[in-house]
């Protein structure tokens, strides 16, 4: 008799027919993904701020250094995680009316000051 064996996207079957062993899962580092916060025209530094600190639970400091880099450099890391993670706070910012767009981070560093998760990461 032989087994089907449903294999989801991350296993293979082995060269047994209708066997799945652990070793045959196949895994790949949990790349980061990060945030970005992209400076507008239409948002005052105050409210930008204000998100900050309400969303992601940032102290009024961290939220502070954060917007002024939104508005010097025009953007700014402000949360970093799994690709679903700041997939959903993208879409959190885009209901303040903040223009956040979700990038792969580069190896070696988050790439900001905006490296933590906040208390929704």
């Amino acid at each position: 008799m032989t087994l089907s064996v449903a294999l989801g996207p991350d296993t293979r079957e082995s060269t047994q027919t209708g066997t799945v062993t652990s070793g045959d899962v196949l895994t790949a580092p949990d790349i980061p993904w990060n945030l970005v916060i992209w400076n507008d025209p239409v948002n005052l530094m105050s409210y930008v701020s204000f998100v900050f600190r309400s969303y992601f639970g940032y102290s009024e400091a961290k939220a502070n250094k954060l917007m002024m880099e939104v508005h010097k450099k025009g953007r700014s890391i402000v949360a970093h995680g799994s690709k679903e993670q700041v997939e959903q706070h993208a879409v959190a910012m885009h209901g303040y009316g903040l223009w956040a767009t979700v990038e792969k981070a580069t190896g070696g560093s988050a790439g900001g000051s905006g490296k933590g998760k906040g208390k929704r990461g």
